[in-house]
């Protein structure tokens, strides 16, 4: 890191909330909880990860069995465990949509006898949690549910997969639109009017002789319920829009150096500024460490690679037979220097990208899976520096 550029670590110091994001596969849940944990450690604050990431593995690795939607805490002992002493408190929990979908009912429902209908309602317990861009609404509403509570310093939200960063950019913005959309008005229209239109009868005609006078009483249900809470979805939906777009809120975009993570990447990042979000940080996983652009290390991998045979012949034969250490020594060289070449591919493409985030972080392979909280940690540090 150049002098005066800033590091993640300030990033998170000034912000209440880091929203992580981008594709499957890339460590994106393992990056956040890593954030997380080091912000309880360094930064004293405590720090909730909210993650969607069904894997144990991410459990298992905070030492907190299973989560779920109620909120957890990290055993301070866990901490001592890996070695260190945290000044602040570390949290999880697990988004369980079909929960969050329930609570988000009760809420907003005009009364608990409609409450009661909606929930009780066969297509609302059918079509609970699957709803189109479902998971990013419910991620970004516990996420304003937390942050309103006070209970944090810090709030680190590991998004789900997204093949397009404008459906979950504008998740709030299409649950507005929804309750107020023409679809909706046409499902209700039996349940509200007797009084079929002209237009409409042939289509209700035809739909109860194919799915059922039950199953559209059902769906009509559903929707008139839904619209009883308009209002309070509409509102709330605003307020976590204004909330992502808050100076306390930033995006860190998680990718690795391979073609398809990081176009999508990259249009992730135009997608955050042209909707004015604040785009914090990119961090880049699995990037070739730094010393493969060493240039007097390349200058050694050239005389290895010409001075093989001579090498071979200076160690003696009991290494082993001189045609076969020179050949080997010849791998090593040629394998240094193809590493080189793609470790000085990514280096540039870094440079390009670092034109829209603040803050540009290189996190390098490494040899064992993350497991336990010292390997969060271990990954942290590396975040960090």
């Amino acid at each position: 890191m150049a002098d005066g550029e800033r590091t993640l670590e300030q990033l998170m110091a000034a912000k209440e909330i880091v929203v992580c994001c981008g594709s499957g596969g890339v460590g994106k849940t393992t990056t956040a909880a890593a954030a997380a944990a080091m912000s309880a450690v360094s930064l004293g604050a405590k720090t909730l990860v909210l993650t969607v990431d069904p894997a144990r593995r991410l459990a298992d690795a905070l030492g907190v069995g299973d989560l779920g939607n109620v909120e957890r805490q990290v055993a301070p002992e866990a901490f001592k465990e890996a070695g260190v002493q945290p000044h602040g408190e570390l949290w999880a929990a697990m988004l369980d949509t079909k929960k969050s979908w329930d609570e988000l009912v009760v809420r907003h429902s005009p009364d608990p006898a409609t409450a009661e209908r909606i929930l009780s309602n066969a297509l609302y317990q059918n079509v609970a949690g699957r709803f189109v861009q479902s998971h990013e609404y419910i991620a970004m509403e516990r996420l304003y549910e937390a942050h309103s509570s006070g209970r944090y310093d810090l709030i680190v939200v590991d998004t789900p997969p997204t093949r397009n960063a404008a459906d979950f950019l504008q998740a709030p913005d299409r649950m507005a639109d929804f309750f107020a959309s023409r679809l909706l008005r046409w499902l209700t229209m039996p349940a509200r009017s007797r009084l079929l239109t002209l237009a409409s009868r042939p289509f209700y005609q035809v739909a109860d002789r194919i799915l059922g006078s039950q199953f559209l009483e059902d769906v009509a249900e559903f929707f008139l319920l839904f619209q009883s809470m308009y209002d309070g979805f509409s509102e709330r939906a605003e307020a976590v829009k204004r909330l992502l777009h808050d100076r306390r809120t930033t995006f860190v975009v998680v990718s690795t150096l391979e073609p398809a993570p990081l176009r999508e990447g990259e249009a992730f990042l135009r997608e955050l500024v042209a909707q004015k979000f604040h785009p914090g940080a990119l961090v880049l996983n699995k990037v070739l460490p730094d010393y493969l652009r060493d240039p007097d290390l390349a200058a050694l991998a050239e005389r290895l690679a010409g001075d093989a045979p001579a090498l071979a012949a200076a160690v003696g034969p009991d290494v082993g037979p001189p045609e076969a250490v020179a050949r080997v020594l010849g791998e090593v060289a040629d394998s240094y220097r193809n590493f080189s070449v793609v470790a000085k591919r990514e280096a540039e493409q870094r440079a390009e990208l670092g034109a829209t985030p603040d803050v540009v972080v290189s996190v390098p392979y490494f040899d064992d899976d993350i497991g336990d909280l010292a390997g969060l940690l271990r990954l942290g540090r590396s975040l960090w520096a």
